[in-house]
């Protein structure tokens, strides 16, 4: 929204939200996320086009296009519990709009949604009593955290379902006039409504899938001596195949691969889907053995045992240049050392130690209430070097920038020997490393122990 006021001056973006404590920080400039170029964009226009408020039933009624920007997360419980979506919030905020408006309004899907949510939502808004008209469109966001701003920018597509009827067409149209701003006419793409909400699904299915193809081939070349950057490269360089999302590591996180696959599995499911299910699956279960393993070949490579162990941990966020821990792959792997009985020193550049504890408690059921010493057993740090001092091992579960300019012989001096460093993202150079003293094991690449012919 942000974006679009920036590109569309004389358009009113107002933001509502029924947290005041949310809203409050959106008007400051401590924004309760953090993302490249976001504090300047909100910045130019807040107060001029861009506006963030908690009166949510005059927005309402004020607008022309209302879009529907809530979190629809997997379900915990009932029915498709762990693998279905959660669409509570999008029915409310369609209720909340049918008892309010005053005249027909376009409302827009903003939310990854399961196929054919539309249905709901338009059923919702058309039991009013006031004789009003909705039209319903499905707009899915296809950014990347971390490169947000940008890609709303300069978007590769922008996708608008709608029905297919005069009216539904006439309101796809309108809100492609306002994309048509600073977007050019033949990346607007327009669809039924089926299709755009299928597509956001299938999207992020193809971009986990090849992260998960690539990490079922790291486990091989660790194996055999073979390189995974190696063949990254070899692979990626048939323009059939491309370069992208083909980087091996300790595996994917975030608010949307895992949920999006596990909503595909589901829909599979109930439509008698089943060979189609188990395929979108393996996805998921290759990300989870990946983590899985990264976390026994640090304790099988330290003597088998990392109880009372200080390990370092540089990185918790699921990406680099975000605050986001959703699904992060570092959450996995520190439940793994903290059930060994490790000392498990965390530092992130971006992550709050608070919302790393919500999300540990919603993701993996770890809070202070079962885990005894919890608090004590987890130490986040404000500075690297203090993170590693004394430590047995540090891993690199994030790929901040940052943590390729360190001086990793102070490091070195610093913690305990045999230093190890497990490497999950790549990023660091191992030969240097091991110059310096460290024992470095990386994903994908051989162990020069283990072989004597690479």
């Amino acid at each position: 929204m942000a974006v679009i006021a920036k590109m569309c001056p004389k358009v009113r973006v107002c933001v509502v939200d029924i947290s005041q404590k949310q809203i409050d920080a959106w008007n400051t400039d401590n924004l309760p996320i953090y993302e490249p170029q976001l504090l300047e964009v909100v910045k130019e226009s807040r107060g001029r086009n861009l506006f963030f408020s908690t009166d949510i039933e005059t927005e309402i009624q004020r607008a022309d296009i209302i879009f529907i920007s809530v979190n629809t997360p997997t379900k915990t419980q009932g029915i498709g519990a762990g693998r279905a979506a959660n669409i509570k919030n999008c029915e409310l905020c369609a209720r909340t709009i049918a008892k309010v408006a005053k005249t027909n309004k376009i409302v827009v899907e903003k939310s990854t949604v399961p196929v054919r949510t539309a249905t709901a939502i338009r059923r919702v808004l058309t039991c009013n009593e006031k004789g009003l008209q909705f039209e319903v469109l499905s707009n899915p966001e296809f950014l990347a955290e971390g490169t947000a701003i940008d890609d709303l920018i300069t978007p590769d597509r922008v996708l608008i379902g709608g029905a297919q009827t005069d009216t539904g067409k006439a309101a796809a149209e309108k809100l492609a006039s306002v994309y048509a701003t600073w977007i050019p006419r033949e990346r607007i793409l327009t669809t039924n409504l089926w299709s755009s909400e299928c597509a956001k699904l299938v999207a992020n299915a193809f971009l986990a899938q090849r992260v998960s193809s690539i990490n079922s081939i790291s486990a091989l070349c660790e194996a055999t001596g073979a390189d995974v950057s190696e063949i990254s490269r070899a692979v990626g360089m048939d323009d059939r195949i491309g370069k992208r999302f083909l980087q091996a590591s300790v595996g994917f996180g975030g608010s949307c691969f895992q949920k999006d696959i596990l909503n595909l599995v589901y829909l599979c499911e109930t439509y008698g889907l089943d060979e189609c299910a188990s395929y979108w699956n393996q996805v998921i279960l290759m990300n989870d053995f990946q983590k899985k393993r990264f976390s026994e070949k640090m304790v099988a490579k330290m003597f088998n045992t990392v109880t009372g162990k200080k390990i370092s941990i540089l990185g918790f966020a699921f990406k680099k240049d975000t605050g986001d821990v959703r699904e992060t792959p570092s959450m996995f792997v520190v439940k793994d050392l903290l059930a060994e009985g490790a000392k498990i020193h965390i530092y992130d550049p971006e992550v709050k130690r608070e919302d790393m504890w919500i999300e540990m408690k919603y993701t993996c059921n770890i809070h202070s209430g079962n885990t005894p010493h919890l608090e004590e057993s987890i130490t986040t740090a404000t500075d690297p070097y203090e993170a590693c001092n004394g430590s047995h091992a540090l891993a690199i579960l994030t790929e901040w920038n940052e943590f390729q300019t360190y001086d990793y012989e102070r490091i070195y001096k610093s913690m305990s020997k045999p230093a190890f460093i497990f490497d999950g993202r790549n990023i660091l150079d191992h030969e240097k490393l091991r110059e310096i003293g460290f024992e470095v094991h990386a994903i994908g690449k051989p162990d020069p122990t283990a072989f004597d012919d690479l």
